[in-house]
């Protein structure tokens, strides 16, 4: 017997990244878009999710009910903001929906929410749900293990001029691939900014620049350089479709799964490079 499509629901559908997945969910086979979520102030509310996304109609009115959206979906993608995405966790975990998390900027209160959830549901959270992206969170990881810290670690990125956090989500999680593989913390050698007479560069430091422009989509590039030679690890995304391909894989793999926080090295199988990713 064939088996059925997940019933994919998606948070903050009417924005860039909300359009996107409707757009790749309801092309993918292995998927069926059963519900979609807005703010109560939004003025899309009630439009059926395919005229927002400039598809066919689908039958799915936009809605403010969170409680109902993650009631009738398996999986939910949840590309919005802070405040929003924990009150999103805390309905998962009350109606026992997966969760693919791809909001940045959470402090450490928020994530503890997250962490709560995930003992009850199955979460996959990452700063970046590009399949390349993760890949050179590996890459990166793999390189820090093998150059030391006479090789200074600097990280660069670049996004459109209405992202509102800086360094970016990815940024950082590239700066916390680097100090895995150098087995420190992150928190002790992060140096997100520089202005003025500062002195030289603290060896061991891992440094952040942060470029706001345009409608770049997302660049990243993370530098190790020493005396004599330098290396770059770059990737360029050039359309958001790929951060929604990457959220339906990690759907599609976090459906029916056991609780926990997952990220998209689980999702990928990329742990057999390297000690297991997984939270708890």
């Amino acid at each position: 017997m064939a088996k059925r499509n997940v019933k994919i629901g998606i948070c903050g559908a009417a924005g860039r990244m909300g359009i996107m997945l409707i757009r790749a969910v309801t092309q993918h086979s292995k998927c069926e878009l059963v519900a979609a979520n807005e703010l109560s102030s939004h003025s899309a509310l009630g439009i059926d999710a395919g005229e927002v996304a400039g598809l066919n109609h689908l039958s799915v009115p936009l809605s403010d009910d969170v409680d109902n959206t993650f009631k009738n979906s398996e999986v939910v993608l949840d590309f919005t903001l802070p405040n929003a995405t924990v009150d999103h966790a805390e309905s998962a975990a009350r109606n026992g929906t997966a969760l693919i998390i791809g909001t940045t900027g959470l402090n450490k209160n928020q994530q503890e929410v997250l962490n709560r959830a995930s003992k009850k549901v199955p979460i996959v959270q990452a700063p970046n749900m590009s399949l390349c992206v993760n890949l050179l969170m590996k890459f990166v990881e793999q390189a820090a293990k093998i150059l030391d810290d006479d090789y200074d670690v600097e990280i660069v990125e670049m996004h459109h001029n209405r992202k509102v956090d800086s360094p970016s989500g990815t940024a950082l999680g590239l700066g916390q691939a680097v100090a895995k593989g150098r087995a420190v913390d992150f928190d002790d050698v992060s140096e997100r900014g520089r202005d003025g007479v500062i002195g030289p560069r603290k060896k061991g430091n891992i440094g952040f620049a942060a470029l706001r422009g345009g409608d770049v989509v997302g660049d990243h590039s993370v530098i190790f350089a020493a005396e004599g030679e330098r290396i770059e690890l770059t990737h360029k995304a050039s359309n958001r479709l790929i951060y929604a391909r990457g959220a339906i894989r990690a759907a599609i793999w976090a459906h029916q799964r056991e609780p926990g926080l997952y990220t998209m090295a689980d999702v990928l199988g990329l742990n057999s490079l390297s000690e297991g990713s997984r939270i708890n």
